[in-house]
């Protein structure tokens, strides 16, 4: 192929006569950027030849890809090949396998192809209104638009015809990168791998899947404490040179409405509506940010304390690896009372109701005191609960406060806690001693690197493996574990499946720094197939 993009050639046409001395380009030769790739667009539209644009992951190229490529090529005279930026593969933690620059040479490597690209973007639209294709190409898993759960089959055709161009399905023998990768490569440790392996023979891939479908048109409401999380990233320099200090500089700041409010926006994709009921100071309120935090269907209710700041956590971290140095709490953490109390139970009643699912997130800071939690508890169709141990609170805001609940979702040092139990396996602590503190069926202990322990009157205890090694940051991880699983075992899921599903959320939350996206959907149900396809 040509160097210089402005040589518009068609492919080598056989030619019997001996051809002179061929110098043959690299693959990379044939990379090009977006803008670059525009131009040879128009081009060859410009000469009268049609342009054929296919746009993937192409994570691990294989024989499929080779058969969907060479019938691409076949619709018109250029082929251009696009594949997502690593940055924006939802396939999961781990994912891509292959670097952006790998994948792409790796398809410009291909003889039938003419020139590929490196995409950007987060979806194919962008790449679509660039090139402006006479055709662009998918395969027949695309071909029936209800089964694409991220929706861009649909988007993506709109883009095409309105450029005049046409949407082509290949039909050839086809794999799947992700089959191929769990089959061939050794992604996670041994034991993990087999788990995963039975569970790939079990099925379970469709009982997910069902499950998160099943919840779509649940109402769900939130309940807890409103916190403010501040990141103030700090570049240490050294110790001072007159004081026994260590001198840091300041390197930028990001502020996040975390607690109950990131809780209730992970749901936002799932669920068909969402509210949030919480109390905020009248002193540094952060009412607009959290405002402007929501998701498109998440609402918000809220009451005010006079006097008192809402609950502001300022952690100070190197950027450089996301370690947090240390951090400053700036609240009021005594219980609610009086009119505040009042106002709030009064939303309890009113609410609660009317949603399928409650879920409290208590982070012990004052309040769910015990007049709220009686009314959840009493008014509440199904309550899920986690009561949090953080330092402000360690060992006074216990799990055994709620002495009723459909679904208890803690952390292990929490179960150890309120048990008093340092030392007994988890599965037994919860069957043996746990349930003894609570009127609960089901249970959910999350254990970080060593994933969760889930029990359920009928099934027992269950271990479920962590399924990533990339963390970025965990602040908010067991939030987001509780939030997403409390409607799908309100829907009837097994415990398994649902620890399942909330490993696969806490995977993809602590490869996200604070609250900076919510866990989606979309992502969670491609990193769940890539995980068991």
């Amino acid at each position: 192929m040509p160097d210089n993009i402005n040589a518009m050639t068609l492919r080598p046409v056989p030619n019997v006569t001996p051809l002179p001395t061929l110098v043959r380009s690299q693959a990379r030769d044939k990379i090009k950027s977006l803008d670059e790739l525009a131009i040879v667009a128009e081009k060859a539209r410009s000469a009268g030849r049609s342009v054929v644009l296919a746009h993937g992951v192409f994570d691990l190229v294989h024989l499929g890809h080779v058969r969907h490529l060479e019938a691409a090529a076949r619709e018109g005279d250029i082929l251009i090949v696009t594949c997502t930026a690593d940055e924006h593969v939802n396939k999961g933690p781990d994912r891509p396998v292959f670097h952006d620059q790998i994948r792409a040479e790796m398809l410009a490597a291909m003889e039938c192809v003419d020139w590929a690209g490196i995409s950007f973007f987060p979806t194919a639209e962008q790449v679509i209104d660039i090139i402006k294709p006479d055709a662009y190409v998918k395969g027949q898993d695309y071909i029936e638009s209800d089964e694409d759960v991220t929706g861009g089959i649909d988007l993506e055709r709109q883009a095409v015809e309105s450029h005049g161009g046409s949407i082509v399905f290949t039909e050839d023998i086809t794999f799947s990168s992700s089959s191929l990768i769990n089959e061939h490569f050794a992604r996670f440790d041994p034991e993990v791998q087999s788990y995963l392996d039975a569970k790939r023979n079990e099925g379970f891939l469709d009982k997910a899947l069902a499950a998160i479908e099943k919840i779509a048109d649940l109402k769900v409401l939130v309940v807890g404490d409103a916190i403010i999380d501040e990141y103030q990233y700090t570049v240490p320099m050294g110790k001072s040179a007159k004081e026994n200090i260590i001198a840091s500089r300041f390197d930028g700041r990001e502020v996040f409405a975390g607690g109950v409010v990131a809780a209730a926006n992970h749901l936002s994709t799932f669920c068909k509506e969402v509210e949030v009921l919480t109390c905020l100071g009248r002193r540094d309120s952060y009412e607009s940010l959290i405002r402007e935090s929501l998701n498109e269907n998440v609402t918000a209710s809220f009451v005010y304390r006079r006097g008192v700041p809402t609950t502001r956590k300022c952690r100070f971290v190197d950027p450089g690896h996301m370690r947090k140095l240390f951090e400053v709490y700036h609240f009021d953490d005594a219980p609610l009372s009086g009119h505040s109390e009042n106002e709030f139970c009064k939303l309890i009643e009113e609410r609660a109701p009317n949603y399928d699912v409650v879920i409290v997130t208590d982070f012990g800071h004052g309040l769910m005191t015990k007049k709220s939690i009686d009314k959840v508890t009493n008014l509440a169709r199904f309550l899920a609960v986690n009561a949090q141990s953080n330092s402000a609170n360690h060992g006074f805001n216990l799990i055994t406060k709620y002495q009723e609940a459909d679904y208890i979702s803690i952390d292990a040092p929490e179960a150890r806690l309120a048990t008093g139990d340092p030392f007994t396996d988890l599965g037994v602590l919860i069957e043996d001693n746990l349930r003894s503190h609570i009127d609960c069926r089901n249970f959910a202990v999350t254990h970080g690197e060593n994933g969760s322990v889930v029990y359920e009157p009928d099934n027992g205890v269950s271990q479920v493996p962590a399924f990533t090694r990339q963390v970025v940051d965990t602040v908010g991880a067991g939030d987001a574990f509780l939030a997403i699983t409390s409607p799908i075992i309100a829907s009837g899921a097994s415990m398994e499946v649902a620890g399942f599903i909330g490993n696969a959320v806490g995977a993809l939350k602590v490869g996200i720094v604070g609250h900076r996206q919510s866990v989606g959907k979309v992502p969670l149900v491609k990193f769940l197939t890539a995980l068991l396809k």
